[in-house]
């Protein structure tokens, strides 16, 4: 596992560090998404957004025909952790884009998916939503119900998602639906791709105001939705491999431990400047998450090595989400009450210290244990998969170990028909 940096990504990251000092110079979010809070903020992050493309930022670890740079591991990582650190806001363009469904397009896509969608994400032009999650269907995905039928060229969806975030923003969406009820859970699910979702007849957005007053998740309705049968992603009643493969990819970013220290970075600054009696309450608590903070980034290095390496992180990734989510949870309890009634002081108030960005942080941290697969169920991939690895090998039928015989089969995996095989 090699964590250091060559002179090449220290070279980048100040190119990087010095055009998102400018272009974000007096728009201090904090770490905080600007395109989340209202339409000026959302314009914003649109030219920001074209500014990346102009030069092959937005995705820059993607093949230069798809309009990326081909950044190596390494490189990429180096763009997350400086774009976590200065909040580059985002309109669902990179999160969803490049984060979840262009990773996925590029192992499952079929070659005119390829061609047709990856260098809109880059460009800028598609901005993409997700319809996983339903009003039964949360943490235990694979329960959904929304259906689509089969009929001619095209599939016929009906059914509901939501905590759909972005979606009035987005003109596209990935979906996953179920295709054959009779199927055990996990299968008869397939993955569609859903084009200009503001303008497909039957389809409904609406909006859900968090507790934060913010228009950020929206619930999604389907009568009739016909989408054309060309944009399923992988087979048919496959869909929920497809899934799996986006999710480990959403789970694996640094980011988040970047726009974390941060904050302890201005609260440090703020701690200093402080009355003697508040620096010696806070001071000791305030080095344990810088501390803490420092455990989570070599975390994120960890899964950057392991794909630099040529490995999927799979139980790596979870790890990482319960300790980033969890000890952000912390850091804004923290910062709220260090900086006591002026640390409820939202963005529009003047005299708000730090930009007004800890309230909004402390309640958006709260979700953050839940959305991305509850801690909960990442406890679970936790336990699970390590012990696959030591649980006995069933021979298979010609004899062998049934290491190298498809399909593979160990107990106690966690979800029902994904195999994953034990490395020697």
């Amino acid at each position: 596992m090699d964590l250091r940096f060559g002179e090449k990504e220290e070279k980048l990251r100040q190119e990087v560090r010095t055009f998102l000092k400018k272009q974000l110079e007096n728009r201090d979010t904090g770490g905080a998404q600007l395109g989340s809070r209202n339409e000026d903020e959302f314009e914003f992050a649109l030219n920001f957004n074209r500014e990346l493309a102009t030069r092959g930022w937005i995705a820059p670890a993607w093949p230069k025909e798809y309009g990326g740079l081909a950044a190596d591991v390494k490189e990429q990582m180096v763009f997350n952790e400086e774009f976590g650190y200065y909040g580059a806001p985002d309109t669902g363009t990179r999160g969803f884009g490049v984060g979840m469904i262009g990773p996925t397009l590029i192992i499952h896509g079929s070659p005119e998916q390829k061609a047709n969608y990856l260098p809109k994400i880059t460009s800028g032009e598609h901005i993409w939503c997700q319809g996983y999650s339903e009003p039964g269907a949360g943490s235990d995905l694979a329960s959904l119900q929304t259906r689509a039928v089969r009929d001619g060229d095209d599939y016929v969806i009906n059914g509901q998602k939501i905590w759909t975030s972005g979606g009035h923003r987005a003109n596209q969406m990935f979906c996953l639906v179920r295709t054959d009820p009779d199927a055990p859970k996990h299968r008869g699910i397939s993955f569609l791709l859903i084009d200009d979702i503001k303008n497909t007849p039957g389809l409904t957005i609406r909006p859900l105001v968090n507790m934060a007053g913010r228009h950020h998740f929206n619930e999604v309705f389907f009568e009739d939705v016909r989408v054309p049968a060309r944009n399923i992603v992988g087979e048919e009643n496959r869909g929920w491999y497809v899934a799996m493969t986006l999710l480990d990819f959403e789970r694996s970013g640094i980011g988040v431990t970047a726009g974390q220290k941060r904050t302890l970075e201005k609260l440090t600054a703020t701690l200093k400047a402080a009355p003697t009696i508040l620096r010696e309450r806070n001071r000791i608590k305030l080095a344990d998450f810088v501390i803490a903070n420092n455990v989570g980034r070599y975390l994120g290095y960890r899964i950057g090595s392991m794909q630099a390496a040529g490995r999927v992180p799979n139980y790596e990734a979870s790890v990482v989400k319960i300790y980033q989510s969890e000890l952000g949870q912390r850091i804004y309890n923290f910062g709220v009450n260090m900086l006591g009634l002026a640390g409820q002081f939202r963005p529009e108030e003047p005299r708000a210290p730090l930009f007004g960005e800890l309230p909004e942080s402390y309640i958006m941290a709260v979700p953050s244990s839940i959305y991305s697969g509850s801690n909960e169920i990442q406890r679970n991939i936790i336990a699970a998969r390590p012990a696959a690895r030591l649980s006995p090998v069933r021979p298979d039928s010609q004899g062998g170990s049934g290491l190298t015989t498809p399909p593979y089969r160990y107990p106690g995996l966690c979800v029902e028909g994904i195999a994953f095989p034990v490395p020697a």
